[in-house]
């Protein structure tokens, strides 16, 4: 899934994405994309390990993305996010996530991503559901 074109409106928006250190990556196929994030002080718990929630941060601004490239000119926002954190990942350590289309409604897109440390041990597994609408006018 090609997300260059969003890359310059994603480095500019403040957010949560920024803030956790995402980094958003195009893959070859039309139904997949990537994201990586270095586990470090902004998104880490108190003993050193990557926090759950940021985990799950990840996993939903990554589908949130990849559903506006499906969809240009439309705003996609997370309406569930379940996931289960099955290892720990240590400051230090980058992760990737994995989002793979699993359903792709006009207007609901059901996205699941698995988040993987730098050894390629899973991490995660999330369900994302995103509500595909117009943006709301000014």
């Amino acid at each position: 899934m090609d997300i260059e074109h969003l890359k310059d409106t994603l480095t500019r928006l403040d957010g949560l994405s920024n803030l956790l250190g995402m980094e958003f990556i195009s893959t070859p196929e039309d139904d997949t994309c990537m994201a990586r994030m270095q586990v470090d002080e902004r998104n880490k718990q108190p003993f050193g390990f990557l926090a759950g929630g940021a985990s799950l941060a990840l996993a939903e601004n990554l589908a949130g993305v990849a559903s506006m490239a499906l969809c240009p000119g439309k705003i996609c926002v997370g309406i569930n996010v379940s996931g289960s954190h099955v290892r720990s990942a240590l400051e230090g350590d980058t992760v990737t996530a994995y989002a793979r289309l699993q359903y792709k409604g006009r207007t609901l897109h059901e996205w699941h991503i698995d988040i993987k440390n730098s050894n390629d041990d899973l991490i995660s597994t999330v369900q994302v559901t995103n509500y595909v609408m117009d943006a709301p006018k000014k």
